[in-house]
This record gives C-alpha cells, sequence and structure tokens, in this order.
C-alpha cells in the first residue's frame, strides 16, 4: 500500500510539475492551440474563424510555456499571411500579466481583411527574446458580406429571372462595394465552375447560374450570400430580322432616306442605334436618316425585343455623305517671305471636278484658278475649291489660312537637345530649339520648319567662334569643352545671335578607391584605401558617411566604421568614386557547428567545423597547432583553441571536449558520513551543464532543489532527514525534454 501511495504521489509531481521552470535563456513556447469561449454555450474549441456574421469576433486560444520570463516580458500573440509566412505578421494581443502563468487562454479578434485558409498563429516573448512555436494552418475569414448578392447581366443591374441571348453576355455582381476585392464560386445548374472566381462571368452554355462570397470550405456556408439564380438561355432561334434594302446609302444635304425593318410584329418592341449607341425616341419600326443633319453619316441597326423572344439586332447599313469632301493645304500656315524670295502656295482636294478660287485678305485674285499660287508678297491666303461631278448640288469649301509675313529681324532659341545636368552628363549635343520671324508691330511668327535650312550658322564657346561648327547643331563630348556656348545666324540681309546655354561636362573617367579590408579591429592591422587614380594634380577629398575628412593623404588609414569615398575636383564637378563599407568585428560572425562543449563517446571521434573566417587555427592546450583548416577531428578529451580572421581581425574560441559517461543515475544514496555514497552523483552528461535541468522533489510535491548546472553536490552536509529511509522524486531534462525521471532512497 505504500508503495502504491508513493507511486500515486510521483504521477501527480509529474503531472503537476510537468511544465518545468526555465531559466530566461531556456524559455519554450509551445505553439498556441484554439481553446473554447467561455462566452458561448457548449465545450468545443474552434477548428476555423468564421467571423463578421453578425459582428462577432471574438476566439479564444489556450497558450504554454516554461522558463523563467523577466518582469518587463510581454507576449505577443501573431498571425502570419495566408500562406503561413510570419514575414509580415500581424499583431494580434499584447499580454503583460501571464510572465508567471504557464498555462493560460486569450481571446483575439482577426483584421477585417483577413481572408484565406493558410493562416498561421504563434507567440513571442519580448524579455527574453523568444519565438515561439507555429501552430497549424487554419481557415480564416472575416465575413463584411453576409447577405444575398445580386447577380445580372453586365450594364443592366436588374436581378432578371432569365436571360435570352442569341450570343454570350457576362454576369456580374453589382450590389456590393468594391466587388472585385473578393473571390467568388460560381455554379451553372448545381454544377461548381472551375477557376472561374472572379465577380463577373463570360456566359457561353445555356443554363442555371447563382454565385457566393468564396469563405472557404468552412464559411461559405454561414457566409448566407447565395445570390439570385439567373435563368440564361444561348443561342435561342432569333427571326432572322434585317434592314430592308435603302434606296441610296450616300446622300446629298438635302436628302431624307427612311430605313425600315424587313419583318414586323405588333408584340415586338424596336430600337434604333447609331455607331452602337440608341438613337433616343427612334422605337418605331422605321427610321428616316436626314442628311441635313450634322453627323448623319454612320452605321445604323434595329434591335427587336418583347416577351418570349431573345433580343435581336440586324446587320448593319453604312450611310455615308456624298457631299464630303476634303480640301487640304500643301504647306506651313506661316510663312516668312524674304525681299528676293517667292512662295507657291498649294492645295489638295478629294472633290469631283473641282474649280480653285485664290484669296488675299478676303479679295480674290483674278486668273488664279489653279491648285497652286506663286507670291511676292506679305498677306493672308486661302483657297476655295468647288465640287462640280458630285450627285449633289454644287458646294465649296475653303481651305485654311496661309499667313504670309516680311520679317523686320530674326530670333533664334537654342538648346540642349538630350537630357542634360551639370556636372552629371559626359557629352551634350546643342542646337536650333525656334526660329521666330519679328514683324514691324512686333509680333512673331514661328518659321522654324519653313526656313531653318535655309540659314547660315556659327556655334561659338565664350564669344569665340568654332572651327568648322557651322550646322544647326553641335556635339560636346568633354570636360574640356566646357564653356558658354551661342550661335550667330545669318540670312540674305539678317542676322541674328541666339541666347547663351552653360555647359559643365563631368569628365568620363572612372575613379576607383581599394581598401585592405573591411572589417576593422581595435586590435588588428589598420585598413588601407587607397586608389591608382594619379592625386599629385588638382583638389581631392576622402568622404566618411558624406562628410570630407582628409584631404591631404593619397592613401588613408580608417580608424572608423563607416561608408568611405574619394572625391575628385575635374573642372568644377565632383568625380565620386565607388563606396567602401567598413563593418565593425563582430564574433559572433564566427560559429562552430557541434558548440563549445563537445562529448565524445570513447573510442569515437567527431569532426567540429568553423565557419564564417577567411582563415583557421586550433591549438590544443600546449598551443600546438592541429589544423590550418576550417575543421578539427576529435578524439581526445581536453582543451582546444580556435582562432580564426576575418580580413585583419583575429576572434579567438574555446571548444571543451569531455568523454561520456556511461554509469547510470542512481536511486540510493546513502548519507551516513563514510564519504562513500553520501551525494547523489549523476554522469557528467548531466551535470555542470548549464543547458541541463536538475529537480528534485519531496515527498510532499515540494521543490528541494531546481538548478542548472548541477554539481553533484546534493544533499549538503547540513542537510537533515527526518525519517531513515526517505524517497525523493527527480527530472533531468533539457529545454524541451524530459531526459531521466525516477526515484532517489535516501538511506541513513
Amino acid at each position: 500500500m505504500k508503495n502504491l501511495t508513493r507511486n500515486y504521489m510521483f504521477s501527480a509531481l509529474l503531472m503537476l510539475f510537468g511544465a518545468l521552470q526555465l531559466s530566461a535563456q531556456a524559455i519554450v513556447i509551445n505553439a498556441p492551440e484554439p481553446a473554447d469561449n467561455p462566452n458561448l454555450s457548449g465545450n468545443s474549441p474552434w477548428t476555423s474563424v468564421c467571423a463578421g456574421n453578425g459582428g462577432f469576433n471574438d476566439y479564444y486560444v489556450n497558450i504554454t510555456w516554461a522558463g523563467t520570463a523577466n518582469a518587463a516580458n510581454q507576449f505577443i500573440l501573431e498571425l502570419s499571411d495566408a500562406s503561413g509566412n510570419f514575414g509580415s505578421a500581424t499583431e494580434l494581443l499584447v499580454i503583460t500579466d501571464k510572465n508567471s502563468v504557464k498555462n493560460f487562454d486569450v481571446n483575439f479578434a482577426i483584421p477585417t481583411d483577413t481572408r484565406g485558409q493558410g493562416y498561421k498563429l504563434r507567440v513571442r516573448s519580448t524579455d527574453p527574446v523568444k519565438v515561439g512555436a507555429e501552430s497549424e494552418a487554419f481557415n480564416m475569414y472575416y465575413m463584411d458580406v453576409t447577405s444575398s448578392l445580386n447577380i445580372s447581366e453586365i450594364g443592366d443591374g436588374i436581378p432578371p429571372g432569365s436571360v435570352c441571348s442569341t450570343g454570350p453576355i457576362t454576369l456580374q455582381v453589382d450590389n456590393i462595394p468594391n466587388p472585385e476585392t473578393y473571390q467568388y464560386i460560381w455554379y451553372r445548374s448545381g454544377t461548381e465552375i472551375s477557376g472561374e472566381k472572379g465577380h463577373t462571368l463570360f456566359v457561353t452554355q445555356s443554363g442555371m447560374y447563382n454565385a457566393y462570397v468564396d469563405y472557404g470550405p468552412s464559411c461559405t456556408g454561414s457566409g448566407n450570400t447565395d445570390s439570385n439564380i439567373v435563368d440564361v438561355s444561348i443561342g435561342a432561334s432569333g427571326n432572322g430580322i434585317a434592314i430592308n434594302a435603302p434606296t441610296k446609302t450616300s446622300l446629298c444635304s438635302t436628302d431624307i432616306e427612311t430605313l425600315s425593318i424587313n419583318t414586323t410584329d405588333p408584340s415586338w418592341n424596336y430600337q434604333w442605334y447609331k455607331d452602337g449607341t440608341a438613337i433616343t425616341g427612334a422605337i418605331a419600326s422605321t427610321y428616316s436618316v436626314n442628311a441635313s443633319n450634322n453627323g448623319f453619316e454612320g452605321d445604323y441597326v434595329v434591335e427587336i425585343s418583347g416577351t418570349g423572344i431573345c433580343n435581336e439586332q440586324s446587320a448593319p447599313i453604312t450611310i455615308s455623305n456624298a457631299d464630303a469632301f476634303t480640301v487640304t493645304i500643301q504647306n506651313d500656315t506661316d510663312l516668312v517671305l524674304l525681299p528676293s524670295q517667292t512662295h507657291t502656295l498649294t492645295v489638295a482636294t478629294t472633290a469631283n471636278t473641282p474649280n480653285f478660287k485664290w484669296f488675299k485678305d478676303g479679295v480674290e485674285l483674278n486668273g488664279q484658278t489653279s491648285d497652286n499660287l506663286t507670291i511676292t508678297q506679305a498677306g493672308s491666303y486661302y483657297a476655295e475649291v468647288t465640287q462640280t461631278g458630285g450627285s449633289c448640288a454644287v458646294t465649296s469649301k475653303n481651305s485654311e489660312m496661309v499667313n504670309v509675313v516680311s520679317p523686320e529681324s530674326f530670333s533664334i532659341t537654342i538648346t540642349y537637345n538630350d537630357s542634360y545636368n551639370a556636372c552629371e552628363s559626359t557629352s551634350i549635343n546643342l542646337g536650333v530649339e525656334r526660329i521666330n520671324a519679328i514683324a514691324e508691330d512686333g509680333s512673331t511668327t514661328d518659321v522654324t520648319s519653313a526656313l531653318i535650312d535655309a540659314f547660315t550658322y556659327q556655334w561659338e564657346k565664350d564669344n569665340v567662334a568654332i572651327n568648322g561648327a557651322n550646322g544647326q547643331t553641335v556635339s560636346i563630348g568633354s570636360n574640356s569643352e566646357n564653356g558658354v556656348y551661342g550661335l550667330s545666324a545669318s540670312i540674305e540681309t539678317f542676322n541674328a545671335t541666339s541666347n547663351s546655354l552653360t555647359v559643365q561636362l563631368l569628365t568620363n573617367e572612372t575613379l576607383s578607391i581599394a581598401s585592405s579590408g573591411t572589417v576593422f579591429c581595435a586590435m588588428g592591422e589598420a585598413i588601407t584605401l587607397s586608389t591608382d587614380t594619379d592625386l599629385s594634380e588638382g583638389n581631392f577629398n576622402w568622404q566618411l558617411n558624406g562628410a570630407s575628412i582628409n584631404t591631404s593623404d593619397t592613401s588613408l588609414s580608417v580608424t572608423e566604421t563607416g561608408i568611405y569615398q574619394l572625391v575628385l575636383d575635374r573642372d568644377g564637378c565632383s568625380l565620386v568614386s565607388n563606396e567602401i563599407t567598413i563593418s565593425p568585428m563582430d564574433e559572433n560572425l564566427i560559429t562552430i557547428d557541434e558548440g563549445s562543449d563537445i562529448v565524445l563517446t570513447e573510442g569515437s571521434t567527431k569532426t567540429i567545423t568553423a565557419s564564417g573566417g577567411t582563415s583557421y587555427r586550433w591549438l590544443n592546450t600546449n598551443n600546438e597547432e592541429l589544423s590550418a583548416s576550417n575543421s578539427l577531428s576529435l578524439t581526445e578529451p581536453g582543451s582546444y583553441t580556435l582562432i580564426a580572421s576575418i580580413d585583419n581581425c583575429d576572434v579567438v574560441k574555446q571548444v571543451e571536449v569531455s568523454l561520456l559517461d556511461t554509469f547510470k543515475v542512481p536511486n540510493v544514496i546513502t548519507v551516513n558520513g563514510d564519504g562513500i555514497n553520501d551525494q547523489w552523483i549523476i554522469p557528467n552528461s548531466y551535470s555542470n551543464k548549464p543547458d541541463i535541468n536538475v529537480i528534485i522533489y519531496n515527498e510532499q510535491g515540494q521543490e528541494v532543489i531546481n538548478e542548472f548546472g548541477y554539481k553533484n553536490n546534493w544533499p549538503q552536509s547540513a542537510t537533515a532527514f527526518t525519517k531513515q529511509n526517505m524517497v525523493f522524486y527527480y527530472k533531468i531534462r533539457n529545454a524541451s525534454d524530459v531526459l531521466k525521471q525516477g526515484t532517489i532512497t535516501v538511506i541513513r
């Protein structure tokens, strides 16, 4: 009976203290699990989240953890994205009052844009910093639409009971805001249409159509979003309607042509269209096209509709304008007439058998009846073209007005023809942008296209003519050509001087700097920055994080971390080198794959490998070099030293190797002071290990010791035992598992 009692108490202790207290450095947070909502009847933790229906958004999870949290610690419940990725996790809840509670429930609400089938939950702590295990994936939807959808034919908006069409139609969801932001499930005659998730559906088959908002397999049914049903008939037989052939399709301005449908029925409704747009009031079986109305030309269609039939349109009839012809001037409409010049004006026309008349300043020029006119005077000119060979009455049209001026002077504007930024561009092309003729009254006329090829040019730099630069453009390809540019131009007796443009190009040479290393360590060799560019001529400065730090040394000894560059002055422009980043030394860059405490089984070999360095040296306790590679094979216990180099910096790490004990954890000790078996000695694979937790309980379940790095020193000599034979219970754990557990009988 006593043994049964002890076994019962031991089992109870195992349950009571299953969540062991770990140090802050070894805190373990389990994956949160769905929990029952105490505000709802029944006891059933949720399996998916279907929030929003009726405003409900209150869910519970159970959180368990082990270890010791610091006073400032916060537990933060996080939600992944719909694919289970925590890269941009959503913070659901901050918990500040559970730093001593290892098992608790909390409630949370999901964001209103949550929609998907792969969401996960996790908990992280802030002090110590620890990210807990991730939960399984859940369906989670915030159902902000929880009423019936309305589907209709696109462009309609009225929920039809049926649609009859001779060709495909498009159905749409039309009664919720931003319908394109949701996914849907579409059905045809009760069968889901695979792959159709948008708010519109292109329908090519007859059937009974309806839709739901897709809230996933668990939530769709509770969303109550089922739509009306639309009975669609596609390809229903038509009535073969057409427009009777009109008397003529090319109309003069005095013509009226009546269009009519070839088949009529008193039960039908009619609608006439021009170029796809319904004609207001055109709802009879005939429609009259009046050619005296502007814009009568186009394609005409009639559509029938009615009870029991599909809407049907006829083929189009094209009506054109017989009076339509064009008159186009063939030269510039702004011309400059120099004293010794003549100009020939020309028009082109599509008129049948055209007659021509020319006018100057509104007065007809006698005898000028061809399609061109040679002029010697300034003025405003146009041509009148009369069509005489068409089917309609004689009609006339005028060409555009041509304004011809005699200049008093000219002005020329030059510009940068390419994208240009001072001290950034390495080449540029300048050219003539505009030539204006200036009249006696000061008015200007743009004559660039007419006269740009007639002028002669001379480009100048800093008021000095550039030899051979006599074109409409000049190219500048080197910073040695920097300066102020202008253009002189002449035509007949006229001379013009342009505006000035400053050109400041950056040299096209490349400035590069190099360094003897990129990692700075206070006790290592100095890092030197240098360049192959000759710095003996001209000004330069070394920069750290954009600020000048040295203007005299051709190579720079680095004493700080940061971003370094070299800047040269080239003809007033700054030539900037590449960047070199010098980082502070971080010893954590050097890692050993097996850690710093290695346990060997006697007679075995283990190879450890370091990474993160540029060179390696392994030494034993006698400072003898064992290896110059990144790995070392271990066969003996002892202390080993790794010296790893990163550029000019050395990092030293120690590795302690011990042999695995093969003796078992004792379950009896005799505290009689004879120095033999007076203390509970456990294998060294468990003792003196900072990551191994040893806990001993008395018969009442009270902790006697709870410590990491147990030093084989229990019980102390001063420990009193009230009975001759006492039973204690122990557990040996790492961060996540129970390694050993059992009883210790103390005999005194």
